[in-house]
């Protein structure tokens, strides 16, 4: 009879300092265990041995909380599978069960920091690789085709316009109102061209640009990516001797790099026409003269920071994206759980270099 078919079997076993419980075989469907020993002490530990146990259910774990509630054992979940020890320790919250935890306090803690530690370790072990591959590409020894780069570069550029233009084109209006409505106040709401045009250029149009192509085209890297590894096909292509961060990554990363100054700028042309628009439509200003103030206040130390802020978010929300999708599970819930874990960590990466790049230019005078 092979394991899967194995019958269910229950053994207790006596030790000096606690009681064991070994099940081995199929426990689907069974709700009963044999009765241990009758001069058990209060607060016996007992422990469950089930390196055998094939298949289970929530039945056990029920049977295994009326044995331990019943006779007033300190139930050891250390040897239970992850389901069963989870259930346990869930319905021993609301009830006088007492349970020995898995592992110590300092493990219980130092486990999810070794986790974040790893995860950090992966991360900069990937970026590595995708500057070695850069790096062959510029000296002209990269394996990556331009077919690949072509499509990536159509999948980030023009198909994010219309999205680009909706959302940039809103966030111009909100601006571009609120600071009127400040400013008239004091009758100075001829400056709500500096407003907005140094605000949409500068700041605005960079960051809305990133958080729009992280839930955008982060996402689908991250989906197309961890597909493939689900699939084992970058296992087929190191099997062939191809680097997988030049064929799969590498073009998804420059395509990104290349296309986010375009698109960073026709954000801000978005936001400042919406301005525009607010300024005369509803504020009564004349566009010549509302022009005239953008084109005095926006200097290319404006322009050249707001490109470049653009072109590090996209580039961070492209490392995202290709680290969750190359290092995903093998099942489809993983390759949901990276498309999601990719979106967070662009955002989360794209937060922190904007406060730190803002932090540095201002400190710079620029």
């Amino acid at each position: 009879m092979s394991a899967e078919l194995a019958p269910a079997t229950a053994l207790w076993i006596r030790q000096p300092e606690s009681l064991q419980l070994k099940l081995s075989g199929d426990w689907r469907g069974r709700a009963q265990l044999p009765p241990p020993p009758e001069d058990l002490p209060t607060g016996q530990l007992l422990m469950i041995e089930t390196s055998q146990l094939t298949e289970y259910d929530s039945g056990l774990a029920a049977a295994l909380w009326a044995l331990a509630a019943d006779r007033g054992l300190r139930l050891d979940v250390a040897g239970l599978p992850e389901g069963l020890r989870e259930v346990l320790q869930l319905a021993g919250e609301g009830a006088p069960l007492r349970l020995v935890p898995p592992e110590g306090l300092l493990l219980q803690i130092g486990r999810p920091v070794g986790l974040r530690l790893r995860r950090a370790r992966t991360t900069l072990v990937f970026i590595g690789e995708v500057l070695q591959a850069a790096g062959r590409a510029l000296r002209g020894r990269s394996a990556m085709r331009r077919s690949d780069l072509m499509v990536q570069l159509q999948a980030t550029g023009p198909a994010s316009l219309g999205i680009v233009s909706l959302v940039c084109g809103l966030v111009g209006l909100i601006i571009a109102y609120m600071g009127a409505a400040q400013l008239q106040r004091f009758g100075a709401h001829i400056y709500m061209a500096d407003l907005v045009t140094v605000g949409v250029v500068r700041e605005v149009a960079a960051l809305m640009t990133g958080v729009i192509l992280a839930g955008r085209v982060g996402a689908a890297f991250a989906a197309q990516l961890g597909s493939m590894q689900a699939n084992e096909e970058v296992d087929a292509l190191r099997s062939m001797g191809l680097n997988p961060v030049e064929h799969l990554v590498l073009p998804r990363v420059l395509a990104m790099t290349l296309m986010a100054p375009l698109l960073t700028a026709y954000a801000a042309l978005v936001g400042c026409a919406a301005g525009l628009a607010v300024a005369v439509g509803i504020f009564d200003l004349e566009p010549f003269e509302y022009l005239s103030r953008s084109r005095e206040s926006l200097t290319f130390a404006h322009l050249g920071i707001g490109l470049f802020k653009g072109t590090v978010y996209a580039l961070l929300v492209a490392l995202a994206g290709c680290r969750q999708g190359m290092y995903a599970g093998r099942s489809a819930q993983a390759v949901g759980d990276a498309t999601t874990a990719a979106v967070v960590q662009a955002i989360v990466w794209i937060t922190v270099a904007a406060s730190a790049l803002t932090i540095m230019f201002q400190q710079l005078d620029w």
